[in-house]
């Protein structure tokens, strides 16, 4: 699976992902910190990569529809980041990643727990 890590995570946040195989490129790599939310979004839809992002912004998806993207995984840590609770969830992002997919798709992960939102192609349900 592609993935491209937010400017909000560190390099050590990518070892999971590649560890297990994945192709993870970083919104520093690329030069593209200080982009604005919706000019990455774009970006992630047109290299069909899923945003990794500790932007909670990311998970409203009357913001950002799941179903029009290649994915969106949003970390959630308790309290304070701490590189053992950014590597759990990044390891159980790692791990489901192989195991379903990610497009079209909204991932909540934090340490212990992965909530998956499928949505609708109207989160109104017009």
């Amino acid at each position: 699976m592609k993935f491209k890590l937010d400017e909000n995570l560190s390099l050590r946040a990518a070892a999971p992902l590649s560890d297990a195989g994945h192709d993870v490129a970083t919104v520093a790599g690329q030069g593209m910190c200080g982009a604005e939310d919706r000019g990455l979004i774009e970006v992630c839809r047109q290299e069909e990569r899923g945003l990794i992002s500790l932007d909670a912004e990311f998970a409203n998806p009357f913001r950002y529809p799941p179903s029009e993207f290649a994915g969106i995984v949003v970390i959630r840590v308790p309290r304070q980041v701490t590189v053992g609770r950014l590597t759990a969830a990044m390891r159980l992002v790692a791990a489901e990643a192989g195991r379903s997919p990610l497009a079209g798709r909204l991932w909540i992960a934090q340490p212990g727990c992965l909530r998956v939102y499928q949505g609708e192609q109207d989160p109104l349900g017009d």
